[in-house]
């Protein structure tokens, strides 16, 4: 019986694909779940993935002579094309933005453009330092995100963000690692306010100030060393490290760049659904082989027999739809 072999897998991703839709967590393409079921590394972006992403503006330094409304002018003028979190905040905050000429956007780093023939920076303080040929201000204690504003003759203001933890972001990296899985945070964002992210989560590896080049190195260096990375993030910058690893999460909220970097897309936007899918990526591996067992056995008993004449057409035909009925509803087992 050929049937029930060749149902064994389909059946049972199929079941368990539904399920998971059902849990909020969009699989698109066909070998998430088993990679998922191997995964050994779990890594997180922060901004948007353990945060909510909806940041809010704390606080404008102003560094010279522009006022720190005009400082948020331009900056909005600069950002109104982004779709970071950052940047749309600073959009916000100027309905009219000046106008904007050359716009050009640098992943991981920020954007540049001319606004009235003057050449500006926005984004990572240190990027933004490069153009103004300054040094950017000593991070303050518990600070969150910070984003810089300069032009070629100096530094401009500081701009800092807070975010809040997901709510459910604690307890959702503690059933990971209970699952054997190894916890790392990478993000762009400045060493206090990672930091304070992993400390609050109790992650142990985290880095800071990541490029997406950086964070994709990190990636390959754990597959070298024969780690099995899934990724989760949301953001565009988040995109190559999603393509890059074997199994990858974009979150609801992200961009569609992220979405369609992804393996899977969080739809209901909860952290407790990913440990969810590992629990089911592997109950689903388990109910493969199980599949695969039982098709084997029935063909290694009833070909034999079939062959020396001892069953006749009706029992035949009777067995092969059993074998089969046998691997469909054990896959059913899977949208519980």
């Amino acid at each position: 019986c050929p049937c029930a072999l060749s149902l064994a897998t389909p059946a049972a991703l199929t079941a368990a694909t539904g399920a998971l839709t059902r849990l909020g967590l969009l699989t698109t393409r066909g070998h998430a779940l088993e990679t998922l079921a191997r995964a050994t590394h779990m890594l997180f972006d922060k901004t948007g993935t353990l945060t909510r992403g909806r940041l809010h503006l704390t606080r404008v330094q102003a560094m010279g002579a522009v006022p720190a409304a005009d400082c948020l002018a331009l900056a909005a003028a600069l950002e109104r094309r982004s779709e970071h979190p950052v940047a749309k905040v600073l959009a916000a905050t100027a309905p009219d933005p000046a106008p904007v000429s050359g716009v050009t956007s640098t992943p991981g780093k920020g954007m540049a453009g001319q606004v009235r023939g003057v050449s500006y920076r926005v984004g990572s303080p240190a990027w933004v330092a490069e153009l103004a040929h300054a040094s950017v201000p000593a991070e303050a204690a518990g600070v969150g995100t910070r984003v810089a504003l300069g032009d070629t003759n100096g530094l401009l203001a500081v701009f800092e963000f807070d975010d809040e933890l997901r709510a459910d972001a604690r307890a959702a990296l503690d059933r990971l690692r209970n699952l054997g899985l190894t916890v790392e945070l990478v993000s762009g964002d400045a060493p206090g306010a990672v930091r304070r992210v992993a400390e609050s989560l109790g992650i142990q590896t985290y880095r800071a100030a990541m490029t997406p080049r950086d964070k994709l190195a990190r990636v390959v260096e754990l597959q070298r060393a024969g780690a099995v990375v899934a990724m989760v993030g949301d953001g565009v910058n988040d995109a190559p490290v999603l393509a890059g690893s074997q199994v990858s999460v974009a979150m609801g909220g992200g961009t569609q760049l992220a979405h369609a970097s992804a393996d899977m897309v969080a739809l209901s936007e909860h952290l407790e659904r990913l440990p969810a899918a590992v629990e089911k990526a592997r109950h689903t591996v388990a109910i493969i082989r199980q599949n695969l067992i039982w098709a084997v056995l029935y063909n290694v008993c009833a070909i034999p027999l079939a062959a020396a004449g001892y069953i006749a057409p009706w029992m035949a035909a009777l067995g092969m739809s059993l074998s089969s009925l046998v691997v469909v509803a054990n896959a059913l087992r899977l949208r519980q």
